[in-house]
């Protein structure tokens, strides 16, 4: 298994609570509120919205899988011969980034996530904390025990933070071309 049932719980809380209320707080981008509502006969996720879902999700599932494969001694793509833990733990620590990256991501479907980069400092705060929390189950040993991780080295979380990052720079080419489509 590429990782752990409890690693994977981990993911869903350390990513879905904070930043998810922080956005709630967003500042309003463009004339958003001058806009009539939604047909409600449509439905809420449209095609193009699960066609950007499906995209960044196998861009997310990518990105973790061949940081996962990095590390073991028998990966496609092995930077260095490590424990099944640390591989798992690269890997975690890649999709727990890729999460927040794509929260930065998430905030507007047309414009860039540096468009108002610092606007919300809430959700900057909810990002350092998910950042922090994702170091303290990496580093610290009895959450090691509980979450099945073991503790990274310089190298290794680079791997993960540049590998999750790739979901932002995915989305932000994804949405430069749809900018130029429309115009």
């Amino acid at each position: 298994m590429p990782l752990l049932a409890t690693q994977i719980l981990w993911v869903n809380l350390v990513t879905d609570s904070g930043p998810a209320l922080a956005m709630g707080v967003d500042p309003e981008v463009g004339d958003l509120m001058s806009r009539p509502p939604r047909d409600p006969s449509r439905p809420t996720i449209d095609r193009a919205m699960w066609g950007r879902i499906l995209c960044i999700g196998a861009v997310m599932g990518a990105v973790t899988l061949l940081s996962i494969d990095m590390f073991p001694p028998c990966g496609l793509v092995t930077l260095s011969s490590e424990s099944l833990d640390v591989a798992r733990t690269v890997g975690v620590c890649t999709l727990v980034f890729a999460q927040l990256f794509n929260t930065l991501n998430s905030r507007s479907a047309e414009h860039s996530a540096f468009r108002g980069f610092f606007d919300n400092r809430w959700l900057w705060a909810a990002i350092a904390l998910a950042a922090l929390l994702q170091v303290l189950v990496v580093h610290v040993p009895f959450m090691q025990v509980a979450f099945g991780t073991a503790a990274m080295m310089p190298l290794q979380w680079a791997v993960a933070v540049g590998m999750a990052s790739v979901v932002l720079w995915a989305e932000e080419l994804a949405k430069l071309v749809r900018r130029g489509v429309r115009a």
